[in-house]
């Protein structure tokens, strides 16, 4: 069974005119220039924004400032009809898995549970997902996109980033739950299918946040993949997978 997350209106398809500030992009949609929210702080990729095309969701709420959100942006040529769509909305991918979970759609990952949790605490950490027994994390990494790039693409020089400070605590606490429970997951969710992997960046912390991941597979720590097919109407599965050992 494949149920797709459905959307409660499609999207509407624009073009970025730029990259504004971290919080909005200016859109060209239909004719016009529109202010957009942009749910990513961080950068996209190692791509220039500008000229990429998008998809947007509208929110007919008078306390929003905008009305827009850019949801998805694609490295296709803007003519092509056929576009694959990189979702870029990182709060999206807990819905998409909690969608995945409650239809149980990820039985070779985790098949025997009776309920569904969602923000759990643990230890000094609050974590995703409790399944049954299990915990589960998301992380939505948008550092590296793992897809071809269109001949009008810019890139731009990948910049260092160091913060993972939060991303080993969780790790941490995952590992030291194992004592008490079967099973701790890390599910790196990439809202697009992966069609040319490519070496992640690399953070400056690179050494010691390589060292906490080693220690807590070691405890029994596993680590899958989730990829997505994202469209204007709704996000379908796309597959997933073990990872654990690709990750030592």
């Amino acid at each position: 069974m494949n149920e797709p997350y459905l959307f409660e209106s499609p999207l509407l398809e624009g073009m970025i005119l730029r990259r504004k500030s971290q919080f909005t992009m200016d859109v060209m949609l239909e004719g016009n220039s529109v202010a957009c929210h942009c749910p990513t702080t961080g950068r996209i990729g190692d791509v220039d924004v500008k000229g990429l095309s998008c998809l947007l969701s509208f929110h007919d709420d008078p306390k929003r400032k905008l009305r827009y959100t850019v949801e998805a942006v694609s490295c296709d040529p803007p003519d092509n009809p056929d576009k694959h769509w990189i979702g870029i909305n990182q709060t999206l991918s807990n819905r998409l898995v909690e969608h995945l979970l409650v239809t149980r759609q990820l039985p070779d990952m985790i098949a025997d549970y009776s309920s569904v949790r969602r923000e759990v605490t643990l230890g000094s950490s609050r974590l995703d997902f409790l399944v049954g027994s299990t915990y589960l994390e998301v992380k939505t990494p948008l550092t590296t996109l793992h897809v071809p790039y269109g001949a009008h693409v810019k890139t731009r020089p990948a910049a260092p980033f160091s913060s993972t400070d939060r991303m080993v605590k969780h790790v941490g606490e995952l590992a030291s739950s194992l004592s008490s429970h079967e099973r701790a997951i890390l599910l790196t969710v990439h809202q697009y299918q992966v069609r040319q992997p490519k070496a992640h960046q690399r953070s400056t912390n690179y050494d010691s946040v390589h060292a906490a991941f080693e220690a807590a597979i070691a405890k029994g720590l596993e680590a899958w993949t989730v990829d997505f097919r994202f469209t204007p109407q709704g996000v379908w599965l796309a597959g997933y997978e073990d990872c654990t050992t690709s990750l030592l």
